[in-house]
């Protein structure tokens, strides 16, 4: 059987792109990697964080809706984003580097959790996963605590067990306890956790500061095959979309969370060099020729690393 890679990136909803670039360059340390559009609504933003090289398994990304309402998370949707870091020192670094910018988080002895500007809900934890570490350089985050990439989700469900047999037997994930409610995507390479909360009363809302969809990665040559497999066991799957960086299969597993699978490649460097990912809006070839319509009506967005290079 095929194996996923771990999660690929997660894509998040924000309201407020220059907020969003402050929080997620200058403040977590993760470097842009890529400036683009949305594919499906190419008049709005969809901006990449990740690691130095771009890499999947750091990838946080955001759809900008400008003046977007504050959504909330519920039962369907993923309430938490997990990063981890090197070393329990780290969490107390990061709990003093929150406050300084007057962001709550509430630590324990191995995890610390805080919400990005707009609610996003964001948790860091100490890395034991013997995983290579996905770090950005960043000119204020000592390298000893920069963010190491995904350690994983935590999703609001009613009923984790309906999900248990696509989890397990379509997409090979493994369960970590016997009420099936933490479940791990781990290839050869990476691995990263989803794990099933109970969720609130209070219906979700989809908006600024709520997750869109998660993304687990998967060997070029295997997309096809994954999209037949989640097909064959009965799910409805968009077949096979290219995004140009990688290619795609989206479906919805029995909770209500909608899956990703991407390819691990070609990646972000197979149209701007490595050095100077991000600096600028790339369009995928499909789009450029409307360079001249969308360009404008976007956002302006300075480049993030010569802004807080100045600084």
């Amino acid at each position: 059987m095929q194996q996923l890679e771990g999660i690929h990136h997660i894509s998040s909803i924000t309201g407020d792109a220059a907020r969003n670039v402050d929080f997620y360059v200058r403040v977590l340390g993760m470097r842009m990697v890529k400036k683009t559009v949305n594919q499906d609504e190419p008049s709005v933003y969809h901006l990449f964080y990740a690691d130095e090289q771009g890499s999947p398994g750091a990838d946080m990304t955001f759809f900008e809706y400008p003046g977007a309402r504050r959504g909330r998370a519920g039962a369907g949707m993923i309430n938490r984003i997990v990063l981890r870091v090197g070393s329990e020192a780290s969490l107390d670094y990061w709990r003093l580097r929150l406050a300084d910018e007057q962001i709550e988080a509430e630590r324990d002895r191995q995890s610390l959790r805080f919400d990005d500007p707009e609610g996003l809900g964001l948790e860091l934890i100490v890395d034991e996963s013997g995983d290579p570490p996905l770090t950005a350089v960043s000119p204020d985050v000592p390298a000893e605590h920069a963010i190491r990439g995904f350690a994983g989700v935590r999703v609001y469900s009613a009923d984790p067990a309906r999900s248990a047999a696509l989890l397990r037997d379509v997409l090979g994930f493994a369960a970590e306890d016997d009420d099936l409610t933490r479940w791990e995507a781990r290839g050869e390479k990476r691995g990263g956790f989803y794990q099933y909360e109970t969720p609130p009363e209070e219906r979700g809302v989809q908006g600024a500061g709520t997750v869109h969809h998660i993304a687990f990665a998967s060997y070029d040559d295997d997309i096809e095959a994954w999209n037949e497999r989640v097909t064959a066991a009965g799910g409805h799957t968009s077949g096979l979309v290219d995004r140009f960086w990688f290619r795609s299969v989206y479906f919805r597993e029995p909770s209500g969370v909608l899956f990703e699978l991407a390819t691990l490649g070609p990646g972000f460097t197979s149209d701007e060099p490595l050095e100077h990912l991000g600096e600028t809006l790339v369009l995928p070839p499909k789009f450029e020729h409307l360079r001249a319509q969308i360009e404008p009506a976007l956002t302006p967005l300075p480049n993030p690393r010569a802004a807080t290079s100045a600084s």
